[in-house]
């Protein structure tokens, strides 16, 4: 399951891809969710494009994103701050589960 409940917010698996020509969310890929990033995977970079993207298209501030494992892997783990599985799904454009 790509998101679940953690205390005081939601912890959500993404898939990575780094290089693309826009950010932006694709879908379900296996078990996570894949988001393309328009960052190379040099310096935290992606990291960092990653984090500015879900906080925007979460609503919430770049310091309720956290990267909580997969710092330097394409397989991700972000915890945001003060939203349930549910809004963030909605907010995301993921499929229900």
């Amino acid at each position: 399951m790509p998101m679940r409940e953690v205390p005081g917010g939601v912890e959500i698996d993404l898939w990575v891809q780094p290089r693309a020509s826009k950010t932006s969310v694709v879908g379900p890929q296996g078990d996570a969710i894949k988001v393309r990033v328009a960052a190379p995977p040099v310096d935290g970079k992606a990291n960092a494009e990653l984090v500015r993207f879900l906080a925007k298209r979460l609503g919430v501030p770049r310091s309720a994103v956290e990267v909580v494992r997969g710092e330097t892997g394409r397989r991700k783990t972000v915890r945001i701050a003060g939203l349930t599985p549910a809004e963030a799904r909605t907010r995301l454009g993921a499929p229900p589960r």
